[in-house]
């Protein structure tokens, strides 16, 4: 026998997924911010109530979306087989992470490009001034596994520094532009050019 509350959150979780599956189909067609939670609403077949309740704005529901999006990626790299997942050397895995990061931008840039490392995006009260994109989950996953196969190649290098400069390619407009126009390939190739080069460059010498 099913009890209420199992029904209800057997409810919620289609709810959940009806509503994320609507706003990825306005997305083909729609920048994110010009889809309401009524066009969502309407699309999931939901109340515009549900909606809300589920994630307070336009902004938390497109985070979820972007985050949603990327958990596969992660789950490819904490628990899948190698170059993503743990068994490959570690200059191979960054490289492939690399890649799957690169393509994950390209196949949603409408919403990865505009959102996935802004601080507005990030569900906070309205008087937390203090977030950055540091704070963002997607990018603090993506940042410590860079920053940590570069550590277990370079222990003397400034891995942190290294994995921002990395990752800050991928929220610049003109890189973002070019992404569009040419695919991912050339920028796959430049990331792992520019990470490769870092790997084998001499340590600094310090006076």
């Amino acid at each position: 026998m099913v009890r209420a509350g199992q029904r209800e959150r057997a409810d919620a979780a289609r709810n959940r997924r009806a509503i994320l599956a609507a706003t990825e189909q306005l997305l083909a067609t729609h920048r994110p911010q010009d889809i309401s939670m009524e066009q969502v609403a309407v699309a999931a077949g939901v109340g515009k109530g549900t909606v809300f309740h589920r994630f307070g704005n336009r902004m938390g529901l497109m985070y979820a979306l972007m985050v949603e999006r990327a958990r596969a990626l992660e789950e490819a790299v904490t628990a899948g087989p190698p170059p993503l997942g743990e068994g490959a050397p570690d200059r191979e895995r960054l490289l492939a992470f690399l890649d799957a990061i690169v393509e994950v931008i390209s196949r949603n840039k409408s919403l990865m490009a505009e959102l996935a490392f802004s601080a507005a995006a990030l569900p906070a009260a309205a008087d937390d001034v203090t977030r950055d994109r540091n704070e963002h989950p997607v990018y603090r996953f993506w940042h410590d596994h860079i920053s940590a196969l570069i550590a277990a190649q370079r222990p003397d290098a400034d891995a942190g520094m290294m994995g921002h400069l990395l990752l800050g390619t991928l929220h610049s407009e003109p890189i973002l532009n070019e992404l569009a126009a040419s695919g991912p390939e050339r920028l796959s190739a430049a990331l792992r050019a520019l990470a490769s080069s870092y790997l084998d460059a001499q340590p600094a010498r310090v006076p």
